[in-house]
């Protein structure tokens, strides 16, 4: 007899809502393992939609690849929140990624020439650590 186990990393589950309240909007959302909506950050800079897999910055979309825009999301998703290299790997590149950090250095750099100069400084690298989504405050 033969068995799988399935590992889903625990931000990618959906949340349960409480009984009576209906569940989030379609509206920047991500889907779901079970088809439900799960916001994707409320940064009105960086708008993620996961439906259509398209992301713009300030209403400009952005040309990102299917790595760039998970990575992107992921980010956007957890705001002000350091993320190490290892943890980006494990959970945007899956468990069974055979690389280093430096694949993520590589593509946070994509990341921020896609972004533009004005807003490629939302996405700061903390030193010997990883990476933090930090959106603009003043606008």
């Amino acid at each position: 007899m033969v068995g799988y186990l399935v590992l889903v990393p625990a931000d990618r589950q959906p949340p349960v809502p409480p009984p009576g309240k209906p569940g989030p909007s379609s509206a920047g959302t991500r889907d779901g393992l079970d088809g439900a909506h799960v916001p994707v950050g409320d940064d009105p800079l960086i708008r993620i939609d996961t439906a259509r897999r398209t992301a713009a910055v300030a209403g400009r979309e952005l040309e990102l690849t299917y790595l760039e825009f998970e990575l992107l999301a992921h980010l956007v998703a957890h705001p002000h929140r350091v993320h190490t290299r290892d943890q980006l790997v494990t959970t945007v590149w899956g468990y069974g990624h055979v690389g280093d950090g430096r694949t993520v250095d590589v593509h946070v750099a994509r990341l921020r020439r896609e972004l533009g100069a004005e807003h490629r400084r939302t996405i700061q690298t903390v030193r010997r650590v990883g990476y933090e989504y930090s959106p603009p405050t003043g606008r």
